[in-house]
């Protein structure tokens, strides 16, 4: 770990102040040191309360240090302090052949999007964002749910660790008093040779403290709190009406583009072993022709997971199970 990760470890263990000096011998560094290290912990947004003769303590904000995630959990974890997204950073490991159960982890995204590549404001302070790459290699109607569950697990967690009560709504939304603080993007990708979805993807982001937002968005609030405002109880009943039959229709189409897809797949399969099969056959028979040509009775199959592809010789199991008294 870094010296400023080391100094927030000590820090959020502490009870109380702990002075520069027992810092320095603790970590083996000069009082230089610590200060820097103080000062690169605030510049991360970590709030330390700093007395003279007393020494330092922890007042707010929190620190994502890899390390200590990947003790805690079995996975691998890549942290990117210059991230433009989290998806693109697990992408590129997809793409560069890095393993699995991998965790693409950043305290700030330039580049943070969601669902139909919108917009996921992602600012330098107040939130965390993470993209898990799991490789299942299932067929479409065997993928769990993994939004769903991932929507579940924010709810426990938050649940456990705060005993705070959250909403989930419309599946990838994750809200607390009516307001939204993360969502999750998921993104498959399949084989088109075996149909089956290779790579998943689960993106998760979380704005849980965030104050200064951009004036385009704090434009566009005050924009819709106004016309909130002008709506009679009436119009906004038809509103929340509307909002509901489109959710109801675009969930409709999300399901049916689901089924599309699973569809496609099972039909590029099938007609794949269409293609395949005459061709397996012709080389099977081949084989068959040799074997006897050369008086083989037996032939195997040498890559992995290896067959029997040809057996013409007597069957031994019956003679076996006499010999051992069966």
């Amino acid at each position: 770990m870094k010296t400023y990760e080391q100094l927030f470890t000590i820090l959020s263990q502490a009870d109380d102040y702990v002075n520069g000096e027992s810092l320095a011998q603790t970590l083996g560094i000069s009082r230089t040191s610590i200060w820097k290290a103080i000062q690169r912990l605030e510049r991360e947004g970590i709030q330390i309360d700093s007395v003279k003769n007393r020494g330092y303590k922890l007042k707010a904000g929190d620190l994502l240090i890899p390390e200590i995630i990947e003790k805690e959990a079995p996975i691998k974890v890549s942290f990117n302090p210059n991230c433009q997204s989290t998806q693109i950073d697990a992408k590129a490991g997809l793409e560069a052949g890095g393993e699995a159960n991998t965790l693409y982890l950043a305290a700030a995204q330039s580049a943070g999007r969601g669902r139909f590549g919108r917009d996921f404001f992602s600012p330098k302070q107040g939130g965390f964002y993470m993209s898990l790459h799991l490789k299942p290699n299932l067929s479409f109607n065997q993928i769990p749910a993994y939004t769903l569950l991932t929507a579940g697990a924010i709810y426990q967690a938050v649940k456990n660790l705060t005993l705070i009560d959250i909403d989930i709504k419309w599946v990838n939304d994750i809200y607390y008093k009516d307001k939204k603080i993360a969502g999750i993007l998921t993104e498959a990708t399949t084989s088109v040779e075996t149909g089956l979805v290779t790579d998943i993807i689960i993106g998760v982001g979380f704005n849980f403290c965030v104050s200064d937002f951009p004036k385009e968005l704090q434009a566009k609030a005050q924009k819709y709190q106004n016309e909130a405002a002008a709506l009679t109880e009436a119009q906004l009943k038809a509103r929340e009406a509307e909002f509901l039959k489109k959710s109801e229709e675009i969930k409709t189409m999300e399901e049916n583009i689901r089924k599309t897809q699973q569809t496609a797949a099972e039909n590029l399969q099938k007609k794949q072993q269409e293609l395949v099969e005459p061709l397996l056959k012709k080389v099977k028979s081949s084989i068959e022709k040799i074997a006897k040509q050369r008086g083989l009775q037996y032939v195997l199959d040498s890559s992995a997971g290896s067959s029997v592809i040809v057996a013409t010789g007597d069957d031994l199991y019956s003679t076996v199970k006499k010999d051992l008294g069966f």
